[in-house]
């Protein structure tokens, strides 16, 4: 009888081990799932196809096109553009405005990625960069690269207002 029955606490313990990885098994899933709901269920590659447009466009005519118009007109343009759109990112976030947050989003984003055709950088060496920092704390990571920003020309600071 004591067999019997430490058999079936060993059963019970197995069904409740069982019970416990299908419940995180369902868990992960299931943020998995609210992740991908989150993100809006869009492919980031978007961004990548964006940036093909941006850098196809780049030697079109100015008058026709926004981005040959923009980055036509260099550098410091192109980088006041992409600091306008984030401010009224900025603005939008505390508000508390979603809807104009969203569209103020997909300006900032384009106008990052006019800045980085403008700058020669693609895409690929950005998700290259976040992919290397990725499980790594924020503190640590920035700890790891503590150094003092270059100065621009004629900024009298190295600190971002």
């Amino acid at each position: 009888m004591a067999k019997d029955t430490k058999k079936k606490r060993v059963e019970k313990l197995r069904s409740v081990e069982s019970l416990k990885r299908a419940k995180a098994s369902a868990r992960k899933a299931g943020r998995a799932a609210l992740l991908s709901h989150a993100l809006g269920g869009v492919d980031a590659t978007v961004l990548d196809r964006l940036a093909e447009v941006v850098l196809l466009r780049r030697d079109a005519d100015p008058a026709v096109s926004h981005s040959a118009r923009l980055l036509s007109r260099g550098t410091e343009k192109v980088a006041q553009k992409f600091g306008e759109e984030a401010v009224e990112c900025l603005i939008e976030a505390i508000a508390g405005r979603r809807e104009p947050l969203i569209g103020e989003s997909a300006d900032l984003l384009y106008h990052l990625i006019v800045l980085w055709v403008n700058a020669g950088v693609r895409p690929g060496e950005v998700w290259a960069e976040l992919k290397r920092r990725e499980g790594i704390s924020g503190i640590a990571e920035k700890a790891s690269r503590a150094r003092a920003l270059p100065r621009a020309a004629g900024l009298s600071t190295t600190k971002i207002p």
